[in-house]
């Protein structure tokens, strides 16, 4: 029962565990502390950030909107409040959650390193328009505000994300753009979208699926409680209400030259010619900087030459060279037909 080597092996054991067990920074204990730590902060900066999105529309939180958007619980989201409020970071006024000068701070610290972070997801990498968001969600609680300010540079100070959302600027200011949801947009005039949501995912995914983005120029057919029919680029899309309230529109003063300029090359017929007019604001990111590279630019003459058996992608000659480009890539080239000019 005394023996040596059992006694031996017994502390050693015991040592080992208590070192498997709180070894400072990769012991299991620290390790757990440390993610609990991580996890509040980014429930309380989701929330910080949430209550921020709220006061630039002139909206106030609720312990249902807070376990909303952090989808937690209502007895973990009023935790939180109370948390944050403890911090002096939000305070209550008039019966309405604020933030206070300091959880502004945060707030627009988060907001700026999430939407920076998604114009760099969409402008400089291949990932997919749904996953901008997601991806923005996880990495803006880890950049450090010197990161944060070279992410700017980077991307050459952008003013607004992929989704149209204002980008606060390194003082914390933010530049609000007047517009009006597009199921209230005047019939029959011309806007142009500046805002499409990247949340709820589900209406987010249906606007995704008409490949609707900012900077495009809409005219609104029909407004009714049952459905929204519109006009961009000369196609028509329909939208039920409770998504197409989500788009946000400004007045064009002026007839756009996106509505008279060019039509798709994916339309030019083999042995026909068409000059490049410009690039639908639908091509951003890696696949226009690509398009760019390779010649396609305003004053550029192409040319359909063949087919593939499959029925595409269809070769076009470009500056001497062939590109094979699918239908929806062409789709994306507004170009003006050369050929029917010359027959006129």
């Amino acid at each position: 029962m005394n023996d040596p080597v059992i006694l031996l092996s017994i502390g050693i054991l015991f040592l080992g565990l208590t070192a498997f067990l709180f070894w400072p920074e990769r012991g299991v204990f620290p390790r757990y502390k440390s993610f609990r730590k991580m996890s509040e902060r980014v429930f309380h900066e989701d929330a910080l950030k949430h209550i921020q999105k709220l006061a630039l529309q002139n909206k106030y939180p609720s312990i249902q909107s807070i376990a909303g958007a952090l989808e937690v619980s209502a007895d973990q989201a009023a935790i939180i409040l109370s948390s944050l409020e403890v911090q002096e970071l939000i305070s209550v006024v008039n019966g309405k959650w604020h933030l206070t000068q300091a959880g502004e701070t945060v707030a627009l610290q988060v907001l700026r390193a999430h939407r920076l972070l998604e114009r760099f997801l969409a402008e400089k990498t291949g990932f997919s328009e749904e996953e901008w968001h997601q991806r923005a969600e996880k990495l803006e609680h880890s950049l450090t505000l010197q990161e944060i300010e070279s992410l700017a540079r980077t991307l050459g100070n952008p003013s607004h994300d992929p989704h149209g959302d204002p980008i606060p600027s390194s003082d914390g200011k933010v530049r609000l753009r007047e517009g009006q949801s597009l199921t209230m947009f005047p019939i029959n005039q011309n806007g142009r979208i500046i805002h499409i949501p990247d949340e709820p995912e589900a209406v987010a995914a249906q606007i995704r699926a008409e490949v609707i983005v900012p900077g495009m120029v809409v005219r609104v057919l029909e407004s009714s409680p049952t459905r929204v029919r519109f006009l961009i680029g000369g196609e028509e899309h329909v939208l039920a209400p409770v998504v197409a309230t989500n788009i946000i529109v400004s007045e064009v003063k002026e007839v756009p030259v996106e509505i008279i300029q060019g039509e798709s090359l994916a339309l030019l017929k083999i042995g026909e010619e068409g000059e490049v007019v410009s690039l639908s604001p639908r091509c951003r990111g890696a696949e226009r900087r690509r398009l760019l590279d390779l010649g396609i630019l305003p004053g550029t003459v192409v040319a359909a030459e063949f087919i593939s058996p499959g029925g595409q992608p269809t070769a076009y000659r470009i500056r001497d060279s062939l590109i094979a480009l699918r239908n929806d890539q062409a789709d994306w080239i507004r170009i003006k037909p050369l050929i029917m000019e010359q027959a006129s």
